[in-house]
């Protein structure tokens, strides 16, 4: 098994970021629960009970049981509560920046181009395994405090920068202490599968089999949540994406999928065959591919932060997506390369006007629906016997989360009933 590498006693600590019980009445609320078929119009005069964590009752003030008017209140000021936001899709664990390939972007080199070249994803690599888990949690963690900072009280993070076991094993346990720090719930996902390492140059198939080799080992050491590959043309093939999630499933883990980005490789339909959880980015996926992700329960998830910094012009099928009834989730894709996307609400934003989803569509997509692209069914919502991840906004509609451009920054956020700090710290 793998030996964790102790993290280092001058870095700051601060565990779980607690600052308010676990049991209160917060009132004096506009709610949007977001449960069922409804719930985005906001209730007036609206409170919710949180007890030991979860979440008690949740609805008009005058309604609330005897036992849940005497907890201690906190008074929300007519503010808009809403779910904790999910970031279902980040890859904020990595070392160094790539502002000369956003320069070069700009100057008409294109991704695939500078991939090729030596750039791309494998120059983080280089900074990624020269750092330590120390420098990495130091480079890393401000960037998990912005997403909080934005909203967010769940977060996943890929690994996919390292490409070598001890290197792969040493992001995952960075995005474990990230989340034990700032008192979140982090979802890892292994991303091994994410460009062929130079020493394996020319053996794309042997770096499966490699990848396949040492996922046991992460497992076993608690370091995988889920499985993830990136199925493109300057990635994995479908076969070999194959190979990767069987492995996966034969050890029980679920899968999710860098899907259809740049080119129709049919990743889609491939993870929808896995009953996967997400298949992620979906610009290039067929009518058909749709098809098959409702029948699977696969969460389409829109990344509009690197469809804007790419500057792509084919959208991701949404009225398809409607129609066959594929849940749509949003996340910032955050990475170093494509998408340095540090906010959750301006990401759905970005969802609006880039591929016309209504602000309801894109909240959804960022509590409900990501939720459901990281399998976890106790939270997205406000609802009696969920985690009481909250978040309380200076607004007055949902529809200002989107229409501010990521300015707006919650007031107070709660992570199973804890208070976390203004600053994400």
């Amino acid at each position: 098994m793998l030996r964790p590498a102790p993290v280092c006693s001058r870095l700051p600590h601060r565990s779980n970021s607690i600052v308010a019980p676990s049991t209160f009445l917060l009132r004096n609320i506009r709610l949007v629960t977001l449960d069922g078929t409804g719930g985005y119009a906001p209730l007036e005069d609206a409170a919710v009970a949180v007890v030991e964590g979860r979440i008690a009752q949740a609805g008009p003030l005058d309604a609330m049981a005897a036992e849940h008017r005497g907890l201690d209140p906190v008074d929300g000021q007519q503010a808009l509560l809403t779910p904790g936001l999910i970031d279902c899709h980040t890859h904020l664990v990595f070392a160094g920046d790539r502002a000369g390939e956003f320069e070069q972007r700009l100057n008409g080199v294109s991704y695939e181009a500078i991939a090729k070249a030596g750039g791309g994803i494998l120059s983080t690599v280089r900074a990624t395994r020269a750092a330590d888990d120390d420098a990495l949690l130091r480079e890393s963690l401000p960037r998990a405090q912005a997403l909080v900072a934005s909203g967010c009280t769940t977060l996943e993070i890929k690994s996919g920068y390292g490409l070598a076991l001890a290197d792969e094993a040493k992001m995952l346990r960075v995005a474990r202490r990230i989340g034990e720090m700032l008192g979140i719930t982090v979802r890892t996902t292994f991303l091994g599968a994410h460009a062929v390492p130079p020493e394996y140059a020319g053996r794309a198939d042997d770096y499966v089999a490699a990848i396949i080799e040492w996922l046991p080992a992460l497992q076993a050491d608690g370091l995988v949540d889920a499985v993830d590959a990136f199925c493109e043309r300057i990635g994995f093939d479908a076969a070999q994406t194959a190979r990767v999630f069987e492995a996966a499933r034969a050890l029980g883990l679920p899968v999710k999928l860098h899907a259809d980005q740049l080119s129709d490789g049919g990743g889609a339909a491939l993870v929808s065959q896995f009953h996967g959880l997400s298949a992620d980015h979906v610009e290039y996926t067929t009518e058909d591919a749709v098809a098959a992700m409702a029948a699977a329960g696969t969460v389409a998830v829109l990344l509009p932060g690197s469809f804007h910094c790419l500057r792509e012009t084919m959208q991701p099928p949404i009225e398809a997506f409607r129609r066959h009834g594929v849940p749509m989730a949003v996340s910032t894709d955050l990475n170093p390369g494509t998408s340095p996307l540090r906010s959750l609400p301006l990401a759905m934003s970005l969802a609006c006007t880039h591929f016309r989803l209504t602000p309801e569509e894109s909240l959804r997509g960022a509590s409900q629906h990501a939720a459901t692209a990281l399998g976890l069914a106790d939270r997205g919502r406000i609802s009696a016997g969920l985690r009481a991840d909250l978040a309380l906004w200076p607004v007055r509609h949902p529809a200002e989360l989107c229409y501010w451009l990521g300015a707006v920054r919650p007031t107070a956020l709660w992570s199973a009933g804890r208070r976390l700090l203004a600053n994400g710290a």
